[in-house]
């Protein structure tokens, strides 16, 4: 029998019993389906987080540094000799402190509220933007007057503009820790403006922040925390290493610090993102071997149902090896047909996924669950292939059917 003749009767068993069909595709559609979303979401994530990592900035460099006390700590004045030892490597350095010191504005107090300490470094004039990827909307950033003498000015997010000074908060006067400070700069919105968020934040001068983590009033990093912007992405490990050698000289002990470029966290995030997705897609491919056993029971029914069908046919001259691709393909026609409507059915998902991603999330902009050309092929051809693996037992006990005894059947 001709493969074209077989898959017409495949078709046509099909037709004669759908909705035994349509249940025993089901395991199937489950299982491409699922697989065809995990692998969407999967790259639309690494491709969100990339973007993320491509606004901040490609060429920055963490550096955070666990001990405190000894004999000699590293201080912002041997990042600021090592930027001018090495202008080709290092852009710009800034301190990068933290403090859940107390913010009020009036009576009202504002507790989720971020506290940084940074130089006027942070800001880059040419590019518009911190290194942390900030952008003014009004007024100025931190001058070096401004930190070297710690005066009590600050930068606040578009949130504690909005909540505190209806958008009119050039000029204005909050406190942090009981201190007074006059707004000089309000940022542009990079989140989505609610408390708590990337908007809810405070950029003051590293050394106040530094008195009110020596003071109690605040639980930081201290001076342990710096961003480094190298000159460009090809100079970061150049600049990490130059980094790398001044704090070991310092400590002696590399367990003491972290250096980390962008390069290396967004290596590290896909990294992540890859083995839970691996855990996920083999977790959804069991649905696939639950789809592949239910092929085979029908089958098995299937070659019971038509036991006299087979009698007849072998009596007329049909060999094993016809009957035995006849159910091969009828089972692998199946897994195909279920494959496809799991597929057609994991891309609307994926779709559904995106949009209400950017419905509930309002920052996830630029977020969508992108299916892929190759994850659609493997998870077809695995359908396929699963159809025809747990078909060929079936396939092969009509094939192996004494024609005398298949024919005296009822």
């Amino acid at each position: 029998m001709k493969i074209g003749q077989s898959f017409r009767l495949a078709i046509k068993s099909l037709l004669t019993s759908k909705v035994r069909a349509l249940l025993t595709m089901l395991g199937i559609i489950i299982g491409v389906a699922a697989v065809i979303v995990i692998v969407s979401l999967g790259n639309g994530m690494q491709q969100y987080m990339n973007s993320q990592f491509e606004q901040i900035g490609v060429n920055m460099i963490q550096v955070s540094v666990y001990s405190y006390g000894g004999n000699r700590e590293v201080t912002p004045d041997d990042f600021y000799g090592l930027a001018e030892k090495y202008p080709q490597y290092i852009e710009s350095v800034s301190p990068y402190l933290s403090a859940s010191a107390v913010v009020r504005q009036g009576a009202q107090e504002y507790e989720r509220t971020s506290v940084y300490g940074v130089s006027e470094t942070l800001y880059n004039p040419e590019k518009g933007q911190t290194a942390s990827g900030d952008t003014l909307e009004e007024g100025r950033f931190l001058s070096y007057v401004d930190v070297e003498r710690n005066q009590k000015v600050c930068v606040i997010g578009s949130y504690l503009n909005q909540a505190m000074f209806d958008g009119k908060g050039i000029g204005q006067s909050l406190t942090v820790g009981g201190v007074p400070y006059t707004v000089i700069g309000t940022l542009s919105e990079k989140a989505d403006s609610t408390e708590g968020s990337g908007d809810d934040l405070i950029y003051l001068p590293y050394g106040l922040v530094e008195q009110l983590n020596a003071a109690g009033s605040g639980m930081g990093m201290g001076s342990s925390s710096y961003l480094v912007t190298s000159t460009s992405k090809e100079t970061s490990s150049a600049a990490k290493g130059v980094i790398e050698r001044m704090l070991n000289r310092i400590y002696g002990d590399s367990s003491v610090y972290m250096v980390m470029t962008s390069a290396e966290m967004m290596e590290m995030m896909d990294s992540m993102l890859s083995v839970l997705m691996t855990i996920l897609v083999i977790i959804a491919a069991i649905s696939l071997v639950v789809g592949g056993i239910g092929i085979m029971n029908i089958m098995l029914v299937s070659v019971t149902e038509r036991t006299r069908e087979i009698g007849i046919r072998k009596s007329l001259g049909a060999k094993g090896r016809d009957i035995r691709s006849q159910f091969i393909i009828e089972a692998g026609t199946t897994s195909a047909i279920g494959g496809v409507i799991g597929i057609l059915f994991g891309i609307l998902l994926a779709n559904l996924f995106t949009a209400v991603a950017g419905v509930i999330v309002s920052d996830a902009d630029g977020f969508a669950a992108i299916p892929n050309l190759s994850g659609i092929l493997v998870s077809f051809g695995v359908s396929v292939g699963i159809g025809v693996l747990f078909g060929y037992l079936p396939a092969d006990k009509a094939a192996k059917l004494n024609p005398i005894d298949a024919l005296r059947y009822d």
